[in-house]
């Protein structure tokens, strides 16, 4: 008896420290009480603890930076309250990267996960991991960013065309001002990430046939500080426009628009306090709001439905964008 106490023990601390290495943030299952999004619960998903007919279902974002993916949990959340009989888990890395990502999807399967809600931070890197929790039983379902793995099936943004309608809102502005040629940066995340590398194609092709020249796009991670100095060198090299392709690239613009004084057009991705705040002080000219909860919401739902048994249709859900400018505000 003592020897499987201590068993039982072991495998719980073993479980809490690989957890705490993605960033836990845990939800009660059933019940009506709440539990703050940054507190965790470390007592491990599956076991001996976890009811015969309830379901274990982990969110793996991208990182645990950007408010986008708050509200994604906050959906994933508000399902939970609804359907009852879910055991829910946020893990995240602490920043974007593909190996504590694979750590945090290892994790999941390791934690007793029915099915994981992936928003994929590349379209590749997880393959691996992902076939492990296949094989594992474990389903599937994308939130905001597929893998090049198939899922049971993905709720996003139609990223190219949300991004082309912030690159024909930048261009109505630019044209208002009579400006009809020169320079314009892109900020995005990374050049592996489906979501935001759409993103810039829609942008792109939104000045198709234009005198206005592109220039070479910049990386920063999604991170704000990292963002603010690639838009203040455009600014210094004579950019009339510059686009944000997330949260983090899009408070860096505004920053920087806001520190040089400049009379440049900024545009983004994504909806924040910060954001919103840049835009009512006219230093950002409007973003492109998505909908995480929704992603979280009926992602979640999703995922319950593929555990009892049932299909999930259509393969692909756009949950939409909305452009909010300063008179929207």
């Amino acid at each position: 008896m003592k020897r499987r106490i201590f068993a039982m023990i072991l495998a719980l601390v073993v479980f809490t420290m690989m957890v705490a290495g993605c960033g836990a943030n845990q939800t009660p299952a059933t019940g009506n009480e709440e539990t703050p999004a940054n507190t965790t619960n470390n007592e491990p998903a599956g076991g001996d603890n976890k009811a015969a007919d309830e379901k274990s279902i982990f969110l793996i974002t991208m990182d645990q930076m950007d408010q986008h993916w708050v509200n994604v949990d906050a959906g994933c959340k508000k399902a939970v309250q609804e359907l009852g009989n879910v055991k829910y888990t946020w893990l995240a890395p602490d920043v974007k990267d593909d190996a504590k990502q694979i750590e945090c999807i290892n994790n999941a399967v390791a934690g007793g996960a029915d099915a994981i809600l992936l928003a994929a931070n590349g379209p590749s890197a997880v393959t691996a991991a992902l076939e492990e929790a296949q094989k594992a039983g474990v389903k599937i379902i994308y939130v905001d960013s597929a893998a090049d793995f198939p899922g049971e099936q993905t709720l996003a943004t139609d990223n190219t065309a949300a991004g082309k309608t912030a690159g024909e809102e930048m261009r109505k502005a630019l044209e208002a001002k009579g400006i009809t040629e020169g320079k314009i940066g892109i900020v995005n995340v990374n050049a592996a990430t489906a979501s935001v590398v759409a993103r810039e194609t829609g942008f792109r092709q939104a000045f198709e046939g234009t005198k206005f020249q592109i220039l070479e796009t910049q990386y920063s991670e999604g991170d704000a500080a990292k963002s603010k100095d690639i838009a203040a060198n455009y600014i210094t090299q004579g950019c009339v426009g510059i686009f944000g392709a997330n949260e983090g690239c899009t408070v860096g613009v505004g920053n920087a628009i806001q520190e040089a004084g400049d009379d440049v057009i900024g545009v983004g991705f994504d909806k924040s306090d910060t954001i919103l705040e840049l835009i009512k002080n006219g230093y950002l000219l409007c973003t492109m709001a998505q909908n995480p909860d929704v992603m979280g919401y009926e992602g979640l739902k999703s995922a319950v439905k593929v555990l009892n048994g049932e299909t999930v249709s259509p393969n692909y859900v756009d949950t939409g964008v909305t452009v909010i400018t300063k008179d929207k505000l």
